[in-house]
């Protein structure tokens, strides 16, 4: 679509309002609204100046100048609002040198495809993610000097079992949730409504159903390009809050809200193409390639320096525990949901594709792309092999046996310090610039894991107050 083409559907729609939206370097959707009838062609090919000093991380207020390059092919009509408007996503242009800002997490994932392609392993890599999320009828949050809490609650929730005249019974008990029919499904309208809302998004969504967590819930919708996947993700995010908010609810995508119960993940399937076919597919375990195998021999070897942008918070390793349905031991398998990495059942070979399940949802959704990228890309060019597959329980390990296996990182410290023995991978092609990891850790030590060290926690209060 041109520039004129787009103009004209804006005209034609009668658009009132341009929204132009961007994650940052931390997965915060951001955006800024203008007036439709002052859009023009020019705006599409030059870009709109916004101030990027009050972005986290980004622009120092001396060189706070930043250009917003709207992608013509993302453009969608937001049903949240009342008065029509278009949205776009888009790249973040450095006014000083017309080049993609490289702190920009939409800039790193373009970095990776164009290495990919530079490097002749393939034409596109397609990322399919499956990010979780809870649906609460109420939360707060209290954290100040003298007082620390959250509280949660559905009514869904088994905590609510003696709510009097309020309750009705089927309540979902904790990691029960998996596929249950209402009543004990509240959600189904609420999930209809956000499917239909993502379909007039231009989104193409395939199913919805209840997770295994109270009030937990997942919407399968079609996989991307790491670009377009990205934007999916937001895209996804923003209409999972919105509708829950319509509805007086609040939706969260934090990895482990409730203790006693599965965390939210987002398992993101990846498959590289060249000349229109699927490099993963092969004759080697599982029906895949010699590619694929060195792919995950990628991600195997980086499994714990890439959580700091798949496992990107401090509450990500609150999920990331053995009990819970979560990977935390790297390894791979077919048809294994026990495993870091699984094949998963397919029929075809354009279908052929391996899943990477240890990541959640609560970072950039294109950093997160792009360090798979790259960790895969590294695998390949390498050959690195990731050894026998473990086609068994591993939760069900002996201590021993699983004790011979690698593990995930246990905390974004840990992840942080395996991410600074281990970086060259990201770097390669100037696909991740230095300048931005460090950036990106500098405020992740410095506003979340120096915080959490020293906040006392109520569960403390409960060990340690009677000492």
């Amino acid at each position: 679509m041109s520039e004129k083409e787009i103009l004209q559907r804006i005209q034609s729609e009668n658009v009132e309002f341009i929204d132009l939206q961007f994650g940052d370097m931390f997965g915060m959707l951001n955006h800024t609204t203008f007036i439709a009838k002052n859009f023009e062609e020019s705006h599409f090919k030059n870009g709109i100046p916004f101030d990027g000093s009050s972005i986290r991380s980004w622009k120092s207020i001396d060189k706070s100048d930043m250009v917003f390059l709207p992608d013509i092919e993302s453009a969608f009509i937001d049903p949240f609002r009342t008065r029509k408007t278009m949205v776009f996503f888009g790249d973040i242009i450095e006014p000083r040198t017309g080049e993609m800002y490289s702190r920009s997490p939409r800039t790193i994932i373009h970095n990776a495809l164009n290495y990919l392609k530079s490097l002749g392993i393939g034409d596109e890599i397609f990322f399919g993610p499956e990010p979780e999320f809870f649906i609460f009828d109420s939360v707060n949050i209290r954290n100040t000097s003298n007082v620390s809490y959250y509280e949660v609650d559905s009514v869904e929730g088994p905590w609510n079992s003696d709510a009097g005249n309020d309750n009705l019974g089927h309540l979902i008990k904790h990691k029960m949730g998996y596929f249950p029919a209402s009543p004990q499904d509240t959600m189904v309208d609420l999930r209809n409504d956000i499917t239909t809302h993502m379909q007039e998004m231009g989104m193409h969504v395939y199913l919805h159903h209840h997770e295994v967590g109270t009030a937990q819930g997942e919407i399968g919708f079609r996989y991307g390009t790491g670009v377009t996947a990205g934007d999916s993700v937001h895209k996804y995010k923003y209409a999972v809050k919105n509708t829950a908010h319509a509805y007086g609810k609040s939706a969260t995508f934090m990895p482990k809200p409730m203790a006693g119960d599965n965390g939210s993940g987002m398992h993101v399937h990846s498959s590289i193409w060249k000349g229109g076919n699927n490099i993963f597919a092969g004759d080697e375990y599982a029906n895949l390639s010699d590619t694929a195998i060195y792919a995950i021999g990628g991600l195997l070897r980086h499994g714990r320096s890439i959580q700091v942008f798949t496992n990107p918070t401090g509450n990500s390793y609150r999920r990331l525990v053995p009990g819970y349905e979560a990977p935390v031991k790297l390894a791979y398998s077919a048809t294994n949901r026990s495993a870091a990495v699984r094949i998963p059942y397919v029929i075809g070979s354009k279908a052929r594709r391996i899943e990477f399940r240890c990541g959640d949802s609560s970072g950039s959704p294109y950093l997160n792309f792009a360090a798979l990228t790259m960790a895969m890309i590294d695998g390949i060019r390498n050959k690195i092999h990731p050894g026998d597959p473990l086609d068994k329980n591993i939760y069900d390990l002996p201590a021993q046996e699983a004790a011979k296996i690698s593990s995930t990182s246990t905390g974004l410290d840990m992840a942080i310090s395996e991410l600074k023995n281990d970086m060259e991978f990201l770097v390669a092609g100037d696909v991740f610039s230095e300048d931005l990891i460090d950036a990106y850790l500098d405020y992740k030590v410095a506003e979340e894991i120096e915080p959490l060290k020293v906040q006392p926690t109520p569960l403390e209060y409960e060990l340690y107050y009677d000492i």
